[in-house]
């Protein structure tokens, strides 16, 4: 399987794991975040076993040659969480999926990968349509909070703290997949770096498991958390897809994926009957386009 049907595996499983993630999100369950890293991290764990069992050699060794890419990979995550107390989701999440453009310029100037002009215009598309939608979003959100009356004060629009988060997110996540990059070219193969990253986030589902069950003593209810479980499924194929997709062609592969946050608005059209506007529609468009010229090279 080639690289493009890769990433359009990784798109369509991320896409549908935001879409569960914001299903299985409870505005009043303050621990929310944490239980779907235990979901994820439970499954993600479950796959390893699987992997292994049916004759995936794999090492605890190759935990730790990954590791500088799963380090990356989670203090991303563990920095967006954090950087939504300060900035408002619909600006910080498109700023974040820019992390693919920031991982194909490593890829081009560290690595010397290249690609043709046909792709670099598809490239830039994809990423046109990643920022298009931040503006969207931005002023989508805007004109809500003037008709509700609604001013965020300072902190939440204009501190250093509120741009850094997402700015480092998409950094840090970038340097990620460029660091993946560089260890598929040359010291660990897919299988065994995909497993690595799975029994990393397992190690991160039992801290939050003893964060949130053990410490805060908060009860978890499996019918309650069915949302998540399908989130994690999703995240878990998702994750499979991405890493032989970025092994095989890093340089168009990583910003061609962070465009999955634009299929996600599909999603929500289509089974959360959200609407969506004209800016939108074309966002979309432009972002296809750029996906279908990838897709003929």
């Amino acid at each position: 399987m080639n690289w493009f049907l890769l990433s359009l595996i990784a798109i369509l499983f991320w896409s549908g794991s935001d879409l569960f993630s914001k299903m299985g999100a409870k505005p009043e369950d303050t621990y929310s975040h944490w239980k779907m890293v235990m979901a994820v991290g439970v499954v993600m764990g479950l796959h390893a076993v699987f992997m292994i069992a049916t004759g995936t050699p794999f090492s605890l060794g190759d935990i730790v040659t990954y590791l500088p890419a799963s380090f990356c990979y989670i203090t991303s995550m563990v920095i967006g969480y954090a950087g939504l107390r300060y900035i408002e989701l619909s600006i910080s999440s498109p700023v974040c999926n820019s992390s693919g453009a920031v991982a194909a310029l490593l890829c081009f100037l560290v690595l010397g990968e290249t690609m043709t002009g046909l792709q670099l215009f598809g490239v830039v598309l994809v990423c046109a349509g990643v920022f298009a939608l931040s503006y969207i979003e931005k002023k989508k959100d805007d004109a809500l909070r003037e008709a509700e009356g609604f001013t965020p004060d300072k902190k939440h629009t204009r501190s250093v703290i509120a741009i850094v988060f997402p700015l480092l997110y998409c950094a840090i996540d970038g340097l990620g997949t460029f660091v993946d990059a560089l260890l598929l070219d040359t010291v660990i193969a897919e299988e065994q770096a995909n497993i690595a990253y799975e029994f990393t986030f397992l190690l991160m589902a039992v801290f939050a498991f003893v964060y949130v069950v053990v410490i805060k003593k908060q009860r978890i209810r499996l019918s309650a958390e069915r949302p998540k479980i399908v989130g994690a499924l999703c995240e878990t194929a998702g994750q499979f897809a991405y890493v032989f997709a970025i092994g095989a062609n890093a340089v168009v592969a990583a910003p061609m994926i962070s465009s999955y946050c634009i299929a996600s608005l599909l999603w929500s059209r289509i089974i959360l009957k959200e609407k969506l506007t004209r800016g939108q529609y074309a966002v979309i468009a432009v972002a296809a386009v750029g996906i279908a010229i990838l897709g003929m090279e």
